[in-house]
């Protein structure tokens, strides 16, 4: 039987692009360099701060919701399982392709009238974000084994998976052997969409326990900072010597669980409050568009301070995390959510009008066998 809709999950998968996105536009500081844009982040600058990213960053909840959401799928299918992945593949990667296509031939473009190192490194910046949708196209396609490994395991290949990760950092950091690390890409991410799959056992949990898995989680990443020496930020800083993100370290797995705890000690009151009509019609109409959102906020930034610079001379770049730069992250904030809002209806449009004319030939195409 298929389960219901969880809208709860819903929600906070729109909540957590929200914050990505919010994030990007919000805390990106653009610098110009003789080589082009560079981007870096207050974080670079502002000491302490980095204890913000325990909340803001959200891709291991992300990753957790897609998971259950592709069991969920699954189980509503009639079709084979292979289908299924490539449906779930070409939905994921086609307005990726339209996306990267649209700026590389922009970007050829640009380089009659720009440097193309300079051209290049902005494409480059516009089109970063598509790193996450190469790590969920990369889950989507690894979602046979993972339905095998969650039929004959559930919820015990979970902590295999964990430590499989601290063998990674240990060959890592311990052993120096750096390469190693990239192998926690597909086994963190792997872990936070495996931890998804078996989500209505999380769903069904014991306010103690879920008290005791954040606290659990808090106090190993807690130890893993302040202990062992992981870096504080769970986001990339450029000029750090690594990251807890680049590839992933085991803190994303302690940070995955206080999310699964803190999920499971919301969801009364945020039931409660989506049993209402209207909060219930918001996250269905924002779930919509959440992903489209954030495909095009860095193409809808990149078009604001363009037109912006062009219409004005007001670049707003060249700078660092001081007062005037806080001073304006309203106006990037609102410009940039109007630009994107226009790319995103553009990209709707574009899209329906594409549906309605496969359908039409669809239509006709019996017609014409018919005729012959």
């Amino acid at each position: 039987m298929t389960p219901a809709r969880d809208r709860y999950l819903d929600l906070l998968r729109v909540a957590s692009l929200a914050v990505v996105v919010l994030s990007h536009l919000a805390f990106t500081v653009v610098k110009w360099t003789d080589a082009g844009p560079r981007t870096t982040s207050p974080l670079e600058f502002v000491p302490g701060l980095w204890i913000v990213t325990w909340l803001l960053q959200v891709m291991p909840l992300f990753f957790y919701i897609g998971g259950y959401a592709h069991l969920r799928s699954w189980q509503a299918y009639r079709g084979g399982i292979t289908r299924f992945t490539l449906t779930r593949l070409r939905a994921l990667l086609v307005p990726a392709a339209v996306l990267a296509g649209v700026w590389a031939v922009a970007g050829v473009g640009l380089t009659f009238v720009y440097d193309s190192e300079t051209v290049a490194r902005t494409v480059k910046l516009v089109l970063s974000p598509l790193w996450f949708l190469g790590v969920y196209a990369m889950l989507v396609a690894l979602l046979p084994l993972a339905l095998w490994i969650h039929r004959r395991a559930g919820a015990l290949a979970l902590p295999v998976l964990a430590a499989a990760a601290i063998v990674v950092d240990v060959l890592r950091f311990g052993f120096g052997v750096e390469g190693a690390g990239w192998a926690n890409l597909v086994i963190v991410w792997g872990l936070a969409h495996q931890a998804g799959l078996s989500h209505e056992r999380w769903r069904a949990m014991p306010r103690k326990a879920a008290l005791a898995c954040t606290a659990t989680g808090l106090a190993v990443l807690t130890w893993l900072v302040a202990g062992l020496g992981y870096p504080g930020a769970m986001v990339g800083v450029p000029g750090r010597a690594f990251s807890n993100m680049t590839p992933p370290t085991v803190a994303i797995v302690a940070l995955l669980a206080v999310q699964i705890g803190l999920m499971a000690l919301l969801r009364p009151a945020a039931d409660r409050w989506l049993a209402k009509p209207r909060p219930a019609r918001a996250v269905d109409t924002a779930n919509r568009y959440a992903l489209p959102v954030f495909l095009f906020h860095t193409t809808g930034a990149a078009l604001f301070l363009y037109g912006l610079y062009r219409a004005t001379g007001i670049a707003l770049v060249d700078t660092t995390a001081d007062a005037g730069w806080w001073s304006t992250r309203p106006v990037m904030l609102a410009g940039s959510a109007l630009c994107t809002a226009v790319v995103v209806a553009a990209f709707g449009v574009g899209r329906r009008r594409r549906r309605q004319s496969t359908a039409q030939r669809h239509e006709h195409t019996p017609r014409v066998h018919a005729e012959a």
